[in-house]
C-alpha cells in the first residue's frame, strides 16, 4: 500500500493553502526557533534556484457529519512548519511567534545590485541600494518599486538591476516538495516515516503530535485549547509572561481559560513545572481512561474504534472532555492541593523528584479519585503513596505509555485501596525491604531514586541534619545545603578507595557545611573523640550537640549506626552494609505511615 504521496507544488499554493486552512500549521505547535539569518539563507537558496527540502503533512480523515455528508479532511502540517513559517513571513510578510512568544515581524531586504539579501537593520534603511522589505516588492507594482528604484539610484545598470527584480518576484513561483501521508496510517506509522524523513533526528513525540490535532480543529475550539495548554505551561516557569499574553493576545485573554489561569502570575513554586507534554498526557488519561496518546490523536479525529470509521460527533465529544479534563488539571485548587500532597510526603524541592511520569501519575491518582468521589483524606493518603511506591518500584520508567494504560484502566474498575494493597503484596513485600532496597542502596549515583525517597522520608519525619543540634534536613535540602561524606572522601581516597567506593549512597549525609569543615578528613573514630572531648570540655567546637544522648538520638535520626564512633578503613564495607540496612527500614517506616 502506498503510503503517501509526493508532489511538487508552487510556494504560492502552499502559501495560497496555508491561507485558506486547507494546510493547518498548528499555530503555536512549536514558537517559531529560527534566527533572521536562517530565513535570509532561505530566501537566498529560493532565488539561486537551489532545493530547499519537504514539507510533510498528514492529511486528516474524512469524517462523516450529522447528515450523512462527509467533510474532505485538512492537511495538517508534521514537519517544516519553520520553513513553511518562515516563507509567510518573509514573502508575505506575516507576523510570527518568537520563541518568547511574541509577535514580530521579519523583514529581509534585498540589495538587486549585489543580488544579495540580508536582515533588515539601521544601516540598510539608511541605504538607498536596498530594497527594505521584499515582502512588498513581491506583493507590490513591480513597475512602480522598479521607478522609484531607478529615482534614487540614477548611475545603476538597469537590465541588471531589472533582471534581478524579476528573480525576486518570481519567488512564489518556485517549487517545494510536499509529502502527502495517507489519512488511515496511525500514528506509529507516521512516526516512523518521520523520523527516517527527518535526518536532523528531531523525534516529533505524541504530544506533538496530539497538539497539532488540537491546534488544526477550529471548528471544534482546537486553537483556543492548544493557547490554553501552551500558555498554562509557559506561565508555570515564567509568571511574568502572564504581562505579554494581556498585551499581545487580547482574544485569548478575554477566554475563560485566561481566567482559569490567571492565579499563575503571582506563583513561584518550582515543584512541578509540567509541559505540554505532561499536560496532555495527564489530562487524556484521568478523563478518558487510556494510557496510549495515539489513542487520543485518534478520538480527536473523530474515529469510531468498533466500526474504524470516523465521524464528527465522536470528535466534538471527544474535544469536550479533553476541555474538560485541561480545566481540571489547570484548576488553582487542584494544583495547589496536589502540590501539598506532594509535598506532605518530604519532597519539598524539585531535586528530589527525578521522574515526571511519576508525579504526573500522582496527579492522574488524584484528579481521578476526586472525579470518582472518594475522600478528600483518603486522597491525600493513596496520592502520596502511590508517588512513592512508583519511584521506588521504576514504576514508569521503563515504557510509561502501556503501564499507564493498565494502571488507569484498574483505578477505573476497582476500588483504589485495593489495588494499592495487592501491588504492595506483591511488589512491596519484606524481601524487598530487607534485600532488594538495600541492595539497591549500593550505588554511587547521588540522582538515586531510593536515596531521595530516604531524603523525603527525614524531611517528612523533621529530621535534624548530620552532627545538627537545630538545623533541620529540609532546611539543608532547600537552602542549597550539600551532601557530605560519613567517611570522609579525602580519608578513603588516601586509602586508595576509587571514585565508585567512596561516593557510595550509605556514605552520604546532609550536614551543615561549618560543621563538615571542622570534621575535615578525620576517621570517623578521630573526629567522634574531638565530639566527646567537645562535650566533656563543654566548648562546641564542632557542634552545638552537647549530650550523649542527644548524640544517639542524631545518629538515629540519620540512619547512622553507633559502631561507626569507632570505626576506621578496614570497617568501611561493614559501615555501608549496616547504613544500608538502617536506611531501607527508615523507608519502609516511612512508607507504610504515609
Amino acid at each position: 500500500m502506498q503510503k503517501y504521496s509526493v508532489n511538487q507544488h508552487l510556494i504560492e499554493t502552499i502559501l495560497a493553502w496555508v491561507n485558506s486552512g486547507e494546510i493547518a500549521i498548528p499555530e503555536i505547535q512549536r514558537p517559531f526557533v529560527w534566527d533572521s539569518s536562517k530565513v535570509r539563507d532561505l530566501m537566498d537558496s529560493l532565488y539561486q534556484g537551489y532545493p530547499v527540502g519537504y514539507v510533510i503533512a498528514w492529511r486528516n480523515p474524512n469524517v462523516r457529519l450529522k447528515d450523512g455528508s462527509l467533510s474532505e479532511g485538512k492537511k495538517v502540517l508534521i514537519d517544516g512548519q519553520q520553513r513553511v513559517t518562515a516563507l509567510t513571513a518573509a514573502i508575505l510578510g506575516q507576523y510570527i511567534i518568537n520563541k518568547t512568544y511574541q509577535q514580530v515581524k521579519i523583514k529581509i531586504a534585498f540589495n538587486p545590485i549585489e543580488e544579495r539579501f540580508e536582515v533588515q537593520n539601521p544601516a540598510i534603511l539608511k541605504d538607498k541600494t536596498w530594497l527594505h522589505d521584499i515582502s512588498e516588492a513581491i506583493n507590490g507594482d513591480l513597475f512602480e518599486i522598479a521607478d522609484n528604484y531607478f529615482e534614487l539610484n540614477t548611475d545603476v545598470d538597469k537590465k541588471h538591476v531589472r533582471n534581478a527584480f524579476s528573480n525576486l518576484i518570481n519567488i512564489p513561483k518556485k517549487q517545494i516538495g510536499l509529502i502527502e501521508l495517507s489519512p488511515d496510517l496511525d500514528i506509529e506509522t507516521v512516526t516512523e516515516i518521520f523520523i527516517r524523513i527527518n535526518s536532523k533526528g528531531v523525534v516529533l513525540s505524541q504530544a506533538d503530535f496530539a497538539m497539532s490535532k488540537i491546534a488544526a480543529d477550529t471548528e471544534n475550539g482546537g486553537n483556543e485549547l492548544r493557547k490554553t495548554i501552551d500558555y498554562f505551561c509557559h506561565l508555570a516557569i515564567a509568571p511574568d509572561f502572564y504581562k505579554h499574553i494581556v498585551d499581545n493576545d487580547k482574544e485569548f485573554a478575554k477566554t475563560d481559560f485566561f481566567q482559569k489561569m490567571q492565579w499563575l502570575k503571582t506563583e513561584n513554586e518550582d515543584l512541578y513545572d509540567p509541559d505540554y507534554n505532561d499536560l496532555i498526557r495527564v489530562t487524556f488519561t484521568s478523563q478518558f481512561n487510556r494510557g496510549r496518546l495515539s489513542d487520543l490523536v485518534s478520538l480527536l479525529s473523530g474515529r469510531n474504534f468498533e466500526t474504524r470509521t470516523y465521524e464528527a460527533e465522536i470528535a466534538q465529544q471527544s474535544f469536550a472532555t479533553l476541555k474538560n479534563g485541561v480545566t481540571n488539571f489547570i484548576n488553582e485548587t487542584n494544583f495547589k492541593r496536589f502540590l501539598m500532597i506532594v509535598k506532605s510526603a518530604g519532597f519539598i524541592s524539585p531535586k528530589l523528584i527525578r521522574s515526571q511520569n511519576a508525579i504526573n501519575f500522582a496527579y492522574i491518582v488524584y484528579l481521578k479519585l476526586k472525579d470518582l468521589g472518594v475522600s478528600s483524606i483518603d486522597i491525600e493518603s493513596y496520592a502520596r503513596r502511590w508517588l512513592v511506591y512508583s519511584i521506588l518500584t521504576g514504576r514508569y520508567s521503563g515504557s510509561p505509555e502501556s503501564a499507564f494504560d493498565f494502571d488507569i484502566k484498574q483505578i477505573s474498575h476497582k476500588p483504589f485501596n485495593e489495588i494499592l494493597n495487592e501491588r504492595e503484596e506483591a511488589e512491596l513485600s519484606e524481601a524487598f525491604w530487607n534485600a532488594s532496597l538495600p541492595q539497591s542502596l549500593d550505588t554511587s549515583v547521588a540522582s538515586s531514586p531510593y536515596f531521595h525517597v530516604f531524603l523525603a522520608s527525614q524531611v517528612k519525619a523533621n529530621d535534624k541534619g548530620f552532627l545538627s543540634k537545630d538545623v533541620l534536613v529540609s532546611d539543608l535540602i532547600s537552602l542549597r545545603g550539600d551532601i557530605h561524606h560519613l567517611f570522609p572522601k579525602g580519608y578513603l581516597k588516601k586509602n586508595g578507595l576509587d571514585r565508585s567506593k567512596y561516593n557510595q549512597i550509605a556514605n552520604y549525609v546532609y550536614m551543615q557545611s561549618e560543621i563538615n569543615i571542622k570534621v575535615g578528613n578525620k576517621p570517623p573514630k578521630d573526629y567522634f573523640d574531638l565530639l566527646k572531648t567537645q562535650m566533656t570540655e563543654n566548648n562546641r567546637q564542632v557542634s552545638g550537640i552537647s549530650t550523649e544522648q542527644e548524640l544517639l538520638d542524631n545518629l538515629k535520626l540519620n540512619c547512622v549506626p553507633t559502631e561507626l564512633m569507632e570505626m576506621t578503613i578496614d570497617d568501611y564495607q561493614d559501615f555501608l552494609a549496616l547504613r544500608r540496612k538502617l536506611m531501607a527500614n527508615k523507608m519502609r517506616d516511612y512508607y507504610f505511615g504515609l
